[in-house]
């Protein structure tokens, strides 16, 4: 459990910028302190549903899995000389969308935008 807690508190203080602690007033160091408490709990927040569905992997393994998904802009000329812009997030596929199913998220965030130029 330690190093569970250790591998998720370095990924996130990496991630949110977090890191290294140079904090020269306590109102600071407590406020970082702060953060990183609040983003474990979240982590856990999210872990736990995927435990009851037996997908119990790191939260590195499941930031990889989960980093697969974009949202992707395709570009159509269309006859009156303007152009038809569609953005969509692309399908999770494997673990990306077994971990989706399990938290209830809509497979496809954002919907779908069109826009003309």
């Amino acid at each position: 459990m330690l190093t569970d807690l250790e591998a998720v508190f370095r990924s996130l203080k990496s991630k949110l910028g977090l890191r290294p602690v140079l904090h020269h007033k306590e109102q600071r160091a407590d406020a970082h302190l702060f953060i990183t408490v609040l983003a474990y709990q979240f982590v856990q927040i999210i872990r736990r549903p995927l435990r009851e569905k037996q997908i119990d992997a790191s939260w590195q393994t499941l930031r990889r899995w989960l980093g697969g998904q974009v949202r992707v802009t395709a570009v159509f000329q269309r006859p009156d000389g303007h152009a038809l812009h569609v953005r969509k997030a692309t399908r999770p596929k494997g673990h990306h969308l077994r971990i989706c199913q399990a938290l209830g998220l809509d497979t496809q965030p954002g919907g779908i935008e069109k826009l003309i130029h």
